[in-house]
């Protein structure tokens, strides 16, 4: 029996969702899960009506960013109830964000025991389409009110739920990706490899010249070489080279390890195919291209899952992968977990949270 106290909300907006529209990321349910960590310790949390929230002008985040997020995600299960995908390694990713702004961690037992309040109590926000699900949203930040460029003394953690339709609203077709030459989105000994705001907003500007050239994302490469391959803004990349599964390694300490990433790696280390986590460089695709060994390139996150990349431009290099179709291996991992987050196929890795109601 949980201990985390509830104060409901008088009426519902849950009528005013366009169930039909959902999009990603507009609606967001009744109630949020809330903490805050003063005089040296964060307390109990509680769950409360989702509310506007008020602030002073001089709140410390608004100035210094120091905030962090997570996101995850939530499936009514085939059995019933609800299921969350791999909840723990985004209570830890969480933690390990926290370090690399100076924020205090929080107790990941109570994060996990909060958020399976939460989808409790909201369950009916759950959408029962398949392809569509409950996006689950920690954040943390200072709350501190100061001008100073310094450390919060205050913080305030949130979860936030939100029903989401597919990321993409092409949905599973393959989407155009450009390699960014101009730009980079983090570097070696920097934050790259936490889930922060600074390095969304240092994303932007290169993710708005892809939309106006017809690009969905863009693909960061290093910040020092401009050679090596990083990720794309919101998710991870792949790489089907001559039939070996090819992903950047997490050594240069510059790309987020993605909780989805992870899932891919073992899934595909499980079913015996031949998998590299090492450097690999925009010419080494290309030149796979070249000589019809690439034949496949997808995105792996939480938001899409899966999203196989049809069309890469490097510079004056256009390929265009499998024909830009799904290719199998990419649809096999699609197939996979979603399978075990909707509850259809037996999760034998222990990734799922489930929830009954």
């Amino acid at each position: 029996m949980s201990n985390i106290k509830i104060q409901r909300a008088k009426n519902s907006k849950i009528n005013s969702v366009d169930w039909n529209n959902l999009r990603f990321g507009i609606f967001f349910s009744d109630h949020i899960f809330i903490s805050d960590y003063k005089n040296g310790k964060w307390d109990e949390g509680r769950i409360e009506p989702y509310n506007a929230m008020s602030i002073e002008p001089a709140m410390c985040t608004l100035h210094y960013g120091q905030t962090i997020f997570e996101g995850m995600k939530g499936f009514r299960s085939v059995k019933g109830g609800a299921n969350i995908f791999r909840p723990d390694m985004n209570a830890k990713r969480l933690n390990n964000s926290a370090k690399a702004v100076c924020i205090p961690e929080f107790d990941e037992n109570l994060l996990l025991e909060g958020l399976k309040e939460l989808v409790k109590l909201e369950y009916d926000w759950i959408p029962k389409e398949k392809g569509q699900s409950l996006y689950i949203r920690p954040v943390v930040f200072g709350s501190g009110n100061f001008l100073g460029v310094t450390a919060s003394t205050e913080y305030k953690l949130i979860i936030l739920l939100s029903p989401v339709a597919s990321y993409y609203a092409e949905g599973l077709k393959p989407v155009k990706i450009m390699v960014s030459k101009d730009y980079v989105r983090a570097v070696t000994g920097g934050i790259g490899n936490a889930k922060t705001a600074a390095n969304y907003a240092a994303s932007l500007k290169a993710g708005m010249e892809a939309h106006k050239n017809g690009f969905s994302q863009v693909l960061w490469l290093d910040g020092v070489t401009r050679k090596y391959v990083d990720e794309v803004g919101a998710m991870n990349i792949m790489f089907v080279i001559d039939d070996e599964l090819i992903t950047p390694s997490l050594d240069r300490g510059s790309i987020l390890p993605g909780i989805t990433r992870l899932s891919v790696l073992h899934l595909a280390k499980d079913w015996g195919m031949k998998v590299s986590e090492r450097e690999i460089t925009i010419d080494e695709v290309a030149d796979a291209y070249d000589k019809g060994k690439l034949q496949e390139v997808f995105g792996t996150g939480t938001a899409a899952v899966i999203s196989p990349v049809g069309f890469l431009k490097y510079g004056d290099k256009e390929m265009t992968v499998n024909n830009n179709q799904i290719g199998p291996i990419a649809q096999k991992f699609y197939d996979t977990i979603t399978g075990i987050q909707y509850g259809e196929i037996e999760d034998k890795f222990g990734w799922i949270m489930h929830i009954e109601v």
